[in-house]
């Protein structure tokens, strides 16, 4: 509680895990590895949300390979952003300050890959007749509002832990060259 950033940092990291696990990287699964418990989860919500990115990555809304930007976006997600939420949230819980680096990169990496994500929800179209008649994948306004509900803090999260950890470092940093000038000037 005396650290409120990290608190938040932290419950970050250890929500991400099973959403990670069990909807975003079944892009990446082959079917036959899925368990039977999850399988249906990215359809559900995709029914519910109408998710233009996880639809199209999957092949259920247009074809995936329009959405081989996005896949890149998962693999970096399963083998990179993955561990950092088990090693951030261990180094958070025990104040490690050997972990700044990599949540700094971890933050700036993720900042930027969810930007374009936020783009496409912007500008998927709002579902019309006319949508439906052309075959177009669309959102409902509510829909919209869902999926920037639940995007956004992906984006303003590690946004504001891009300029925490980048702080933090420099603060570390500084205090390594003092002590480092004070050696010299002994």
């Amino acid at each position: 509680m005396s650290r409120p950033l990290d608190l938040v940092y932290f419950m970050f990291f250890l929500l991400h895990i099973p959403a990670t696990l069990f909807i975003d990287l079944q892009a990446l699964y082959p079917p036959s590895l899925v368990p039977r418990a999850i399988s249906g989860l990215p359809q559900l919500y995709i029914r519910m949300s109408g998710d233009p990115l996880v639809g199209g990555v999957m092949g259920l809304q247009g074809q995936s390979s329009h959405f081989i930007w996005f896949k890149s976006f998962l693999v970096v997600e399963a083998f990179f952003q993955l561990p950092v939420f088990v090693l951030g949230a261990r180094g958070l819980w025990t104040g490690s300050h050997s972990i700044y680096i990599l949540l700094l990169i971890y933050a700036a990496s993720t900042t930027t890959t969810t930007l374009p994500c936020l783009s496409v929800l912007l500008y998927t179209p709002i579902t019309s007749p006319q949508t439906v008649a052309q075959g177009v994948v669309s959102i409902s306004f509510a829909q919209r509002l869902l999926l920037l509900t639940s995007y956004l803090p992906f984006f303003f999260v590690p946004l504001v832990m891009t300029f925490d950890m980048a702080s933090r470092v420099l603060k570390l940093a500084n205090v390594g060259a003092a002590i480092k000038d004070a050696e010299k000037a002994k």
